[in-house]
């Protein structure tokens, strides 16, 4: 009995640890299928445009606070659409293009990944605006930057933004604006995500 006892214990081990691993997988290939299945499709490089300067001239619509923040930055990186995504384990994505003055300067995408408790969907833009050219430069420069290292990113909301422009400039080399087409969203972190220079064609 004793001996049949520990090859039972063994194999409920055994079997817990391939529903454990079963289970993973199933997570990760659910998670991969919804977010292939919402991932916005490359867009040309006119396209992403177009979305990029719509998105901020509706945002400047919406909230005119942040209108009076993109008159003092240097540089402003436009993500019209990230897709987030997950079951247990997430990610986002998303493409954008870094306006200098009123041109069109590159194009850069926006991805990361979370694990945490985490399900379905969602699709939101963000806004970077880059107040100092040591801020630009950092990204023009760098192979890719990961947010959390570099120039300091300042999250702004609709409170926040009001306070910003009340205020006058304050001190940050960056200020990111998540928004949808109902304005200004509650502060979303960029921390765990990486920006790259992409080249659409």
């Amino acid at each position: 009995m004793p001996g049949n006892a520990r090859l039972t214990g063994f194999q409920q081990g055994i079997i817990m640890e391939l529903t454990r691993r079963s289970l993973s997988l199933a997570t990760l290939s659910a998670t991969a299928l919804a977010f292939a299945k919402i991932a916005p499709a490359n867009a040309s490089v006119t396209q992403l445009n177009e979305d990029s300067f719509a998105a901020l001239k509706t945002l400047f619509a919406d909230e005119p606070h942040t209108k009076l923040i993109a008159e003092k930055a240097l540089g402003i990186l436009v993500f019209p659409r990230i897709v987030k995504a997950g079951i247990g384990i997430g990610g986002q994505s998303g493409d954008g293009t870094l306006f200098v003055g009123k041109h069109v300067h590159a194009h850069y995408n926006i991805s990361g990944g979370s694990i945490g408790l985490q399900l379905g969907a969602q699709t939101y833009a963000y806004a970077l605006f880059f107040m100092n050219q040591s801020a630009l430069s950092y990204l023009e420069n760098s192979s890719g930057w990961s947010i959390g290292s570099g120039p300091s990113v300042v999250a702004l909301d609709k409170s926040s933004a009001a306070a910003w422009t009340a205020a006058g400039a304050q001190s940050g080399d960056v200020y990111a604006v998540p928004f949808s087409a109902s304005g200004l969203m509650a502060s979303l972190s960029l921390e765990g995500t990486k920006i790259s220079r992409i080249f659409p064609s």
